[in-house]
């Protein structure tokens, strides 16, 4: 039996275009739309309405695909997803892409068969670093909801639930900054990802307004992670005096490393992670943290897809914020 897929490989176009061209859309060019009923034509192409009837009923069930379970605050926001779901009388649906686009593209592919009513997403980091949206813009045309959260395209047309990152790093630069820390830095191993993106741009411009001159470690291979960080803390130990870690890990290795170097914290170093509070027990002295509040992030994005679910109209696509909050314990005066 021929299917769309199989016209949009002969054509080697999308699906969505094949489905558009069969329905005139002024979207499509009327040289593709003759091409692909030509080829419909020629293998007696005729819509499965079994399968459209299962895509037209409820399900009650939410597809979920996360970068990596491993990660607490994926975690942490797949257990809002899975509570705020629940309470809404719906069932998820959970797939991992493992920071995969290849596996994200065909979980997409194979949940948008009827198997659920909308979606919920964080973006790989392959799709963040190979800026590619095509598979989004297919499920958006297939008219399924989509929420992402945290990780995200500024291009994809879609409701969008973030943390405020920008004014999250923005923030504790300014209160480094007034502990009279001179000389501070920032350290990453997220590059690449629009989250980091957005965290250093906060720090940056509270730089700026102190008239301080920005210094970044950006570290491109996790594994070397331990020893990019050592390297950097001994190069510039007399002089930076406040450091502020992007990512969920770097903040406990700088604090390790400082005090194996005999580096006093917080009197001579104050340190601000972003690391999650499963790590907290683990740190002497209590590290002070940047909390994402990810639970809070899963229920925002069940709530605003079921809205779009649920809705009789087209819902307009706009970004929702939830803030963040900066707490202070041993690291910092």
């Amino acid at each position: 039996m021929i299917t769309l897929k199989k016209i949009a490989e002969e054509l080697q176009v999308s699906v969505s275009t094949v489905s558009k061209a069969l329905h005139n859309s002024p979207e499509i060019s009327e040289a593709t739309i003759e091409k692909v009923k030509e080829i419909a034509e020629k293998y007696n192409y005729r819509p499965n309405q079994s399968a459209l009837n299962l895509k037209k009923r409820s399900t009650k069930t939410i597809g979920v695909i996360i970068p990596n379970i491993l990660n607490f605050f994926f975690a942490k926001a797949l257990l809002g997803i899975e509570e705020e779901a629940t309470k809404q009388g719906y069932n998820i649906i959970t797939c991992l892409s493992n920071e995969s686009i290849e596996k994200e593209k065909k979980t997409l592919d194979l949940l948008s068969n009827g198997s659920v009513d909308g979606f919920i997403l964080s973006v790989a980091e392959e799709t963040q670093v190979k800026k590619d949206k095509s598979h989004f813009n297919n499920i958006i045309n297939q008219n399924y909801p989509l929420v992402i959260f945290d990780r995200f395209f500024d291009v994809i047309n879609c409701n969008k639930i973030i943390a405020d990152d920008y004014e999250a790093t923005y923030n504790a630069t300014k209160h480094l900054i007034s502990e009279g820390r001179q000389n501070i830095a920032l350290v990453s191993n997220i590059s690449g990802l629009n989250v980091a993106n957005l965290r250093i741009n906060g720090y940056n411009e509270a730089i700026n307004e102190a008239k301080q001159k920005p210094l970044i470690l950006n570290i491109e291979n996790p594994e070397n992670q331990e020893q990019e960080i050592e390297a950097f803390i001994k190069m510039h130990k007399n002089k930076v005096d406040g450091i502020i870690a992007i990512d969920n890990t770097s903040g406990v290795i700088i604090l390790n490393k400082a005090q194996k170097l005999k580096i006093n914290i917080p009197k001579q170093l104050s340190l601000i992670g972003f690391s999650s509070s499963n790590v907290l027990k683990f740190t002497n002295p209590k590290l002070s943290t940047i909390e994402q509040n990810p639970e809070l992030l899963g229920a925002a994005s069940v709530k605003k897809v079921i809205e779009i679910i649920n809705s009789d109209t087209k819902i307009k696509p706009t970004t929702s914020i939830i803030k963040t909050t900066l707490n202070l314990r041993e690291t910092t005066l």
